[in-house]
């Protein structure tokens, strides 16, 4: 009974984002980091809540000049939301958790990061470093919602997830000890 509900409020929610906007099917995204480029693919047609979210977000350059504040090797990397000297960013709201779009939590899938709240994802991204299907959703609980993957950079992420890390700010550990800035996010022709 629950599964059902969740499908079918993902069905209204997509078809509600869908006749709103045009979302890009397949839009690119290219991160400039201190570490090196990764480019992105996005899946407008699985997660268009999502995409039109983080579009809206590159677009404006909120994520411009933001750190990568968690690393934790052998599961993801974090950012999206803080400054070099790890102060919150603030966005307009949350957005509708894609979760059940049949999109997997696997090595360099790309998925936003949310509170207990299943519905509280924003500006918050991760991207897993290895498979981690626990984080997928299941009929009798929300995942987290997987909107595209690396295509190119993964080096980049490796990189990244190694860093040295230790306690920053409001966080207790894993915030890199060297800020990793993530310099320019912006949309990009890949051919």
């Amino acid at each position: 009974m629950k599964a059902n509900f969740f499908l079918l409020l993902w069905v209204f929610a997509t078809s509600i984002a869908l006749a709103d906007d045009k979302v890009p099917a397949h839009p690119y995204i290219l991160f400039e980091t201190t570490e090196g480029n990764i480019v992105l693919e996005l899946d407008g047609a699985r997660a268009p809540i999502t995409v039109k979210n983080f579009l809206e977000l590159v677009d404006s350059g909120f994520y411009d000049g933001t750190v990568f504040h968690r690393v934790i090797p052998d599961f993801m990397i974090q950012g999206g939301g803080h400054t070099p000297n790890l102060k919150g960013k603030e966005t307009d709201g949350s957005i509708i958790n894609e979760s059940g779009n049949g999109l997997e939590n696997v090595r360099g899938s790309i998925a936003m990061a949310r509170e207990t709240d299943p519905h509280s994802a924003n500006a918050q991204f991760f991207i897993n470093v290895v498979d981690n299907i626990a984080l997928d959703p299941r009929p009798d609980r929300w995942g987290y919602a997987v909107f595209g993957n690396v295509i190119q950079g993964m080096e980049v992420v490796d990189m990244i997830v190694s860093a040295r890390a230790g306690p920053g700010g409001q966080f207790e550990k894993n915030v890199p000890i060297v800020p990793i800035v993530l310099k320019k996010a912006s949309r990009h022709n890949f051919e």
